[in-house]
Order: structure tokens, then sequence, then C-alpha cells
């Protein structure tokens, strides 16, 4: 009897909630249910990153990555990555020149049936520390039923008592709008350990940095482009030549926190290449192989390992009810 992939993939989406700690098993069909009462609900599309296009690459791993883990990324051999870009938010509709997130999502199908997975995002930091706090903050957000808008004092209280939740933005608002989906960094946010052959643990947080260098717009610039050129200007940047990314580590230190996805390490730690993210062709339309891949981030190849961090853990199980709303309703991109 053969087991359909996405079946496979959800349960590998519950074993990784199950192994959660306790305090990270927020309900995710509330986490959901929030997200849709806050940004609105729209049928099909994914209730986070609604805005994407697929993509297919491969990545090669480097002889740093090999001394660093035994995860067969890094043996060196191609692997096939199944790579979604998206825009930030609920909205399918939402405008490509705002000073908002840019996500890259991977699926790395390696040896023997094994899949890594992972969700970076385009800031050094995450939009709250726990779970609890997220979904206070989605709360927040929601709009009064009466005038259709948050209700402002709700939401300076909130974010008076929890300031972690206004880094994230404040840092959005300091860079300009990114000119492509190939040209800004993209980071875990979250701490790994990386376990090699002869069980030694280097934990660091991961960003992947585009070989061509980071390329942002002017506000001028940003306007002329308009609501939607990102998917096109992949397609065209695509076609005239591989788009590639460094992965690179960020080496932690004793003392680093790793348990928090709003503090980054320290900018002076060491970083090593762990290997190169090419995109070989994007998906000419709203179709392609990532439309019902969830991206969970706990989904692990041997020699990588989930740090502490509360909110990496709660990530797994609001993307598999996500996933299994979007396929009652006709999944779309």
């Amino acid at each position: 009897m053969t087991t359909h992939p996405l079946a496979a993939l959800a349960a590998a989406s519950l074993l990784a909630m199950l192994a959660a700690p306790a305090a990270a098993q927020v309900d995710p069909n509330r986490f959901v249910d929030t997200f849709e009462s806050t940004f609105g609900k729209h049928e099909g599309f994914r209730r986070s990153g609604a805005k994407g296009v697929c993509a297919v690459g491969e990545f090669v791993g480097s002889a740093e990555g090999r001394a660093l883990s035994s995860a067969s990324a890094f043996s060196g051999r191609p692997v096939p990555v199944i790579v979604r870009f998206s825009v930030g938010g609920a909205n399918p509709n939402a405008p490509d020149n705002g000073r908002t997130q840019r996500n890259l999502a991977l699926q790395f199908n390696l040896p023997d049936g094994e899949i890594w997975q992972m969700g970076n995002i385009s800031a050094p930091i995450f939009g709250a520390a726990t779970p609890e706090q997220f979904l206070g903050r989605l709360e927040s957000l929601r709009p009064d039923p009466a005038t259709k808008m948050p209700d402002p004092a709700r939401v300076k209280a909130f974010a008076d008592a929890n300031p972690e939740v206004l880094l994230q933005g404040r840092y959005f608002a300091s860079q300009p709008v990114p000119a492509s989906f190939a040209s800004v960094n993209y980071w875990g946010v979250h701490g790994f350990a990386f376990v090699n052959a002869r069980g030694a643990r280097q934990w660091g947080k991961w960003i992947f940095e585009p070989v061509g260098g980071t390329q942002g717009l002017t506000d001028d610039e940003a306007k002329a482009k308009g609501p939607s050129f990102l998917f096109a200007d992949l397609r065209d940047r695509v076609k005239a030549g591989p788009v590639a990314f460094d992965f690179q580590l960020q080496l932690a230190e004793a003392g680093d926190k790793l348990d928090s996805a709003v503090v980054p390490l320290p900018a002076e730690r060491r970083k090593v290449t762990l290997g190169q993210l090419r995109i070989t062709s994007v998906a000419a339309d709203g179709s392609g192989p990532c439309l019902t891949i969830t991206y969970n981030p706990m989904l692990l190849p041997k020699g990588v390992e989930a740090g502490p961090d509360p909110m990496l853990a709660a990530r797994a199980a609001p993307y598999a009810v996500g996933l299994a709303r979007r396929l009652g309703e006709g999944p779309k991109q």
C-alpha cells in the first residue's frame, strides 16, 4: 500500500507537534481562527504569506557544512529543492512595493525519502517572542465590528505591555523596499544545532544571502514599480541565469540567547557557508509543486536539531490546520 505524500507530510507535522514542549502547544485552531478574524478569510489561500509563487532549484552543500553536520543535504551532491517565494501577510493581493516581509520557504528532497523544510523571512527577528504573545498581538489587531478597524487603544495597550511585538515592524520601516525576491536576505530567526558524525553540536542561526548582493528601491522607484512586479521580476532574472543564495550559519557562542526569535545573535559572530541554493525555474502561473506544502520548520533531517525557542515549536500545528482548511476549500497559490 502506497502512502500519499500529503498524508506523510501531515503525519510528520503531527509528530513534530507532539514532540514540542507542552508550553508551545497553544491551540492551533485558535491561532488559525484568529488569523482569519483579524486579517480576513481568503478561501484556498495560506493564512500567512498568501501571495506567493512556486519555484524549483537545487542545493549543493559545502565542506564546511559536512564538517558541522551529518545531514545528507551537505553531501556535496546536488539536492532538489521545492521553493516558495511570498509576500508577508494574509492578503493574496498584498502590494509588492511596501516595506513589508518577504518569505523564502524551502523543501529539500533528500536521499531515502528524507525531507527538510524551512520558512525564512526577510528580517533577523520574528514578530513575537512566545506563542501566547503572538496570539495576543493578533487579537489586539482584530477589527472592531462597528468601525471595521483595529481599536487604537487596545493595540497600544498590548504593545506597551509587550514591546517585543514592535521590533520587527521597526526593522522593516528602516529598510528600503526590496527590488526583488532575489536581492534580499532571508533569516531562519530560530536557533538550531548542527550535529556532526562524532556527535559534536554547533549551535547557530542561519541566513540565506543573495550571491548578487542586496538591492533596495527608493520611494519613487517603489511607487513606479506598482503593486505587482515581484513575480515577473523573478521569472525574468531566473531566465537570464540562475538566482543563487549562500546558505550561511552564524555561529553561536557560550551565553548567546537561542530561545528567542526576537533576539538575533550578535552581529560580530562568525559565519560559515554551508552551501549554495540555486533557483533554476519559476512557475508561470499559480500552480507548481509547492501548492500544498506547509513548510513546517520542525521537519528536520538527521544532523540538524531544533533549539529551545517556543515560537519554533509552536509553528507546526497551525500550519497543519491551515493546510487542512485549504485542501477543503480548494488550495490556491
